[in-house]
């Protein structure tokens, strides 16, 4: 190109230059504002060639190969010192101490005018909490952390302070130190830091302390006009006042920092600062979190009390939700539950309102995806600033609505996420997801962990116990939980048996239950009379019942071509029709190719959504077969909704539905879970599914979830509710539990996950057993009523006499203990000798015994009848007793509790020898003797009897009375210190290892009692006395702080196994601290150990990307397949490392007390997916010749 020469600009030439855009050969005219200042650079880049990539091999080789620089220089291997030399570096010992500077505890502040404003002064004032930060503090006071950590948090970060567990003031912290025991700084302390393996010795062994020559203070006691030595005597007083005081242990765990537990309730009530939030914590009261809402009385002052809503509705609000609404303006927490389609969302979407007017943040969160794509779609349209954070999906994450799976709330409070700061309210949607056996626990570990300020809204369905649940989270939370429940339906329900299965029979829909839920006999006898009719026809086999519930293809496929035909003639579609298998879903929805539901117009607007919906996909993605049938099938208005269909289908599906587009759904179980798209009707296919384990009946919340869909508010007077009867009609029984049932109550799935352990090792204010005692499962823990009764047996204790154990009753504890022993034992042996076949014949009609109660002492008695209650047996017995102690007067002799245990003379009347005839328990006979007596049971008990008629008690006993009286006297004085009684073993027969301890346990107690000296003192029964009482109240003192304490949680001892798996493991040391393998596997929610130990011991590091991603498909594929997979000898080896990994957790697992075995741990990962997985992560879309290695579950994914 030739230059072209440009005269110099002019005075009436526009300031007017060319700018040339980097080295892309563009240029952009540019203008001055005046031509006297200079020209701006002619270039964005220099001239040029633009720079090269840098090469990323060359910089790490020169980073960590070439300088050496990076290495630590204080490393001890004798290795690393000959390299430190080669690389010339010497060790800085003083680098070790350099520590960044502190933050400043004070700042200047300016003292102006009030009335000018001019400056006046400058004044210090004090800074607090400079130090806090997310890596040492648990206070919503620290400093923010960086932005890229805002949203998730950090695993190194603290989480806030769980609601609850409150941070405590200076004074109480100062009440709590002064009440703490002394630490005794020589024996105490430890030598080995948290973290570390060694630790230094600071005493010093040679050092004497050296006795003082002169005692100045016995020097000074002898001058008697020093004043300042008075005032000791008065301060030593003190002293011993505060000694008296209880001593408590230190403890680190902010659960066990309550001052409660050490302050009396009435010196809190005067400490204490008065709250409108929270109840009045005094232990004395018992404090009722949960307050049910009475929804009968209308809210007339609604308007009145809200008269500037955050968010308005164009329809009339129910009672139930206004009522929710005034709870919420409050800024208080509620339960709502309601039944499906009844309107629960209005609370959540109020509840985003007050936050957006409040400028705060609400998380939504939900059980599963489906209903989170949902509800993001709504409340996008609803409010705009709203975000979705799913495992795989981030949506405008600083929007101050954010909807989300529970899985990641849990994620962000132990990581200590920024977002909880802003947070006001946290909506748990279908919170009776709580029951889930796998994720239940999730949704405990997020109630337990939110912060004070954040307020809890909890969406279910109708439960039984709604108050109990909320009980527990306003008991851990101290905060009100206001329970809103409700059984209306905005649109009742008419439940049907259908029977038809041809054009003839298409009009056989039976009403089972009506609108008003009353159960049908009539309906139900109607469809098995229709069904006994045509079955008579065909196959001559009568009765309800059916061989199988199965049917045929071709049956399957009349019944629904008659029934959907039917429900369009009535206009009653769209239809759901929840279907137990995917299989069958699909199967369904091919088999109706003949029917189309849909005008030209319907067709069109189909046809049009689906292409752009699909316009994301690669071409080769549009051609999958699944993507092929559905859109055939969505043109005639049906379609399929289920976990094997692609996610971007399911929301297409989803989408067309709602807008009516959709006629018949072919849905499974998790079509019904929260996603809020009711249809006109709802049919089942059958009532049985198959729960993992096995086929049952649905349960009536199961029922009552999916049936709910039925029923579009405003557009229908009631929903319709079809059960299918192909293969016979139901059983009645089974059909009304099913309708009829309560609801499954909510019960805590709560349990000990790794990942939980190492989140909350890593904090030293919170411990796992604060975790566990809060926990819904460990909500029968009546822990204020237990204190309550602590302190009152303290006061017990207290006031007690003191025991004299001086001289002869020195050994009167060890004799207390022994006789409590030998009573254990006793009872123990009878219990055996009961449920054993040859005790019962002992114990038969005519056997002497020795009976022992408050009236009795070793009295001879002989067995007359035996009851035949097998749980309380009684026996009736003649047993002898003085003359005027017939009748019991219940006036037992506590001096005397315990004298039979060692005292074995038998009892011998001194005046005449009279009887008495008693039922006995088994504990009320000591002894069963060898000796038996012939005895004419009824005239002794009919005599007995008829004497105790006032007209024949002065009668003389019958003879059968008199020759049993004396027969067991002369046996009693024959024998005056003890008969011979049966020894369970050799004369029973009982063989079992407990008995025969018992009985060699029993003869050394005995034995032993009678080398104690106490019993010959004669103040024994009164100081015996003394002890049993004494020692019946330490017992349930002991009991009761056994319940109160971590020892009595029922996952202790499963948390000490754990432990110590994840120390053999080196996640964590031996005093706690989490180590490098811990930290990682805090980032992993589920097969946590697994994952870490592969990624320590670089299993993946060898593998290619698409190898790596079909090794871990192990981890989520669940089918069992008998197909062997066709893969690379790398990815077998990386197979066998990941099983001979898996093996050795297993067993670990089993050595340290885990009941799951090696072989159930390594079977959960299977393998059948890795070939589909290979092939389509290396790009290979077409995948039909690998789909039998998957099996169904792929076959259902790509056709």
């Amino acid at each position: 190109m030739d230059r072209i020469n440009v005269p110099p600009p002019g005075p009436t030439d526009l300031p007017l230059s060319l700018l040339e855009m980097g080295c892309s050969g563009r240029f952009e005219l540019i203008t001055h504002p005046s031509p006297d200042q200079p020209l701006l650079p002619q270039s964005t880049l220099p001239h040029g060639l633009p720079p090269t990539s840098l090469s990323l091999d060359r910089e790490v080789e020169k980073q960590f190969l070439r300088d050496a620089a990076w290495l630590p220089i204080h490393d001890t291997d004798l290795a690393f010192q000959k390299f430190l030399k080669v690389a010339q570096r010497e060790v800085n010992v003083d680098s070790l101490i350099n520590s960044a500077h502190s933050a400043l505890h004070s700042g200047i502040s300016v003292v102006r005018d009030p009335t000018t404003g001019m400056l006046l002064d400058f004044t210090e004032v004090l800074l607090e909490n400079t130090g806090l930060s997310a890596k040492n503090s648990l206070s919503l006071q620290r400093q923010p952390g960086p932005p890229s950590e805002s949203l998730r948090g950090s695993n190194t970060n603290y989480p806030f302070h769980p609601g609850g567990m409150e941070e405590l003031s200076l004074e109480q912290i100062k009440k709590r130190s002064d009440l703490e025991e002394d630490i005794d700084f020589e024996n105490d302390l430890l030598r080995v830091p948290p973290g570390l393996k060694a630790g230094m010795d600071f005493t010093d062994k040679e050092a004497k302390v050296a006795k003082a020559e002169v005692n100045l203070m016995s020097l000074l006691s002898t001058l008697e006009d020093i004043p300042v030595l008075q005032p000791a005597v008065e301060e030593t007083e003190e002293s011993k006042e505060k000694e008296e005081a209880p001593k408590l242990p230190r403890t680190n765990s902010l659960e066990d920092l309550g001052v409660k537990d050490v302050v009396s309730s009435s010196t809190l009530s005067k400490a204490g600062k008065d709250d409108k939030s929270k109840p009045n914590e005094n232990p004395e009261e018992n404090v009722k979190w949960a307050i049910p809402v009475n929804i009968n009385a209308p809210c007339n002052n609604f308007y009145k009390l809200i008269p500037n809503p955050a968010f308005k509705w164009p329809f009339e609000l129910d009672v139930f939700q206004k009522q929710a609404v005034l709870k919420l303006e409050a800024h208080e927490s509620v339960f709502v539950a309601a039944h499906t389609s009844a309107g629960k969302t209005v609370v959540a979407e109020y509840a985003i309102a007050l936050s957006q007017k409040h400028m705060t943040r609400t998380i939504y969160t939900s059980p599963i995806k489906a209903l989170s794509n949902q509800k993001f779609r709504d409340f996008k349209t609803t409010f705009g600033d709203v975000g979705l954070l799913t495992g795989d999906v981030q949506l405008s994450p600083e929007s101050s609505c954010l909807i989300m799976t529970t899985e990641i709330l849990r994620s962000m409070l132990y990581n200590g996420s920024e977002v909880i700061r802003d947070l006001e309210w946290v909506i748990f949607d279908e919170v009776h997801y709580i029951n889930d056996a796998e994720r239940g626990v999730v949704w405990e570990e997020v109630l337990i962990m939110l912060p004070d300020h954040v307020s809890i809204i909890l969406l279910s369905a109708t439960v039984p116990n709604a108050v109990e649940f909320s009980e527990w989270i306003g008991r851990i939370k101290k905060k009100h939980i206001y329970v809103i429940s409700t059984m209306k339906r905005p649109v009742p329900l008419e439940h049907y048996l259908y029977t038809g299965n041809s054009t003839k029979t298409q009009k056989e829909m039976h009403l089972l239950m009506d609108a008003t839920g009353n159960f049908l006999t009539k309906g139900y006898y109607a469809a098995v009379d229709a069904k006994k009719e045509r079955t008579s026809k065909h196959a001559q086999s009568f009765g309800t019942k059916s061989t199988s519930h199965n049917t045929t293809a071709s049956q399957d496929r009349s019944v629904w071509l008659t029934l959907l035909h039917f429900l369009s003639q009535r206009q009653q579609t769209p239809v759901v029709a929840f279907t137990f298998s995917r299989t069958r879903c699909d199967d369904n929805a091919r088999s109706l190719d003949s029917m189309d539901m849909t005008t030209s117009i319907e067709k069109a607007e189909i046809h049009s959504f689906f292409q752009k919906s699909l316009s994301r996909l690669r071409g080769g993605d549009r051609q999958l077969p699944q993507i092929l049938v559905m859109r055939d099938l969505l043109k005639r208005g049906i379609a399929v909704h289920h976990s094997g269909i692609l996610p971007i289908l399911k929301e297409v599906i989803e989408m067309l539905f709602s807008r009516g587009l959709v006629k018949v759904l072919f849905a499974t179980e998790t079509f019904a879970m929260g996603v809020n798209m009711p249809a006109r009707t709802v049919v089942f296919d059958s009532i049985r599914k198959h729960d993992g384990t096995g086929f049952r009946n649905l349960l009536p919340g199961e029922y009552i979830q999916m049936a709910g869909r039925a029923g579009r508010r405003g557009l229908d007077a009631t929903g319709t509710v079809i059960i299918l009867c192909k293969a016979g009609v139901h059983e009645m029984a089974d059909l009304h539990v099913m309708m009829l049932g309560k609801p499954t109550i909510l019960q805590s799935q709560f349990r000990l996950t790794y990942t939980m352990i190492l989140n909350l090792l890593r904090v030293e204010a919170l411990r796992v057993t604060d975790m566990m005692r809060r926990s819904f499962s460990e909500s029968h823990r009546d822990t204020q009523s237990h204190e309550k009764r602590i302190s009152q047996l303290k006061q017990m204790v207290s006031s007690l006499p003191p025991l004299d154990t001086e001289g002869q009753l020195s050994d009167m504890l060890p004799y207390y203990h022994t006789v409590t022993e030998l009573r254990t034992t006793t009872e123990a042996l009878q219990c055996a000798i009961l449920e054993s076949v040859n005790g019962l014949k002992a114990l038969s009609v005519g056997r002497v015994v020795v009976v022992n109660n408050k009236q009795h002492l070793n009295a001879l008695g002989v067995i007359l009848q035996v009851s035949s209650d097998a749980v309380n047996r009684t026996f009736t017995a003649l047993v002898i007793c003085e003359k005027g102690n017939e009748e019991e007067d219940g006036k037992g002799n506590n001096n005397k509790a315990f004298p039979h245990l060692y005292n074995t003379a038998l009892f011998i009347p001194e005046g005449p020898c009279s009887h008495t005839v008693q039922k006995l328990k088994l504990h009320d006979i000591s002894a069963i003797t060898v000796k038996t007596l012939k005895v004419i049971p009824d005239r002794i008990i009919d005599n007995y009897s008829k004497r105790q008629q006032p007209r024949f008690r002065l009668d003389p006993p019958g003879q059968a009375i008199s020759t049993a009286t004396q027969e067991l006297l002369r046996l009693a004085e024959a024998n005056p210190n003890g008969m011979a009684a049966l020894d369970p073993v050799n004369d029973l027969q009982l063989k079992s290892v407990d008995v025969v301890e018992d009985s060699m346990r029993l003869r050394v107690l005995q034995s032993s009692l009678r080398e104690f000296n106490c019993i010959h003192s004669p103040t024994f029964a009164e100081q015996f006395a003394r002890v049993d009482e004494r020692m019946k109240v330490q017992e349930e003192l002991d009991r009761l702080l056994f319940l109160v304490s971590d020892q009595s949680l029922s996952l202790l001892p499963e948390y000490h196994q754990r432990i110590k798996v994840l120390q053999s493991l080196q996640y964590v040391d031996s005093g706690g601290a989490v180590q490098l393998k811990g930290r990682v596997a805090c980032q992993i929610s589920s097969h946590e150990l697994l994952l870490t130990e592969l990624l320590f011991e670089n299993v993946l590091s060898p593998l290619a990307p698409e190898e790596s991603a079909a090794l871990l498909s192990c981890l989520v594929f669940t089918q069992k397949t008998q197909v062997e997979p066709h893969i690379t000898s790398t990815l077998q080896e990386a197979i066998d490392r990941v099983l001979s990994v898996a093996k050795r957790i297993g067993e670990l697992q089993r050595e340290c007390g885990i009941p799951q075995t090696a072989e159930e741990f390594v079977g959960q990962f299977k393998f059948g997916l890795t070939e589909v997985v290979y092939c389509w992560a290396r790009g290979m879309v077409r995948v039909h010749c690998f789909v039998d290695a998957a099996g169904a579950y792929m076959q259902s994914l790509f056709g």
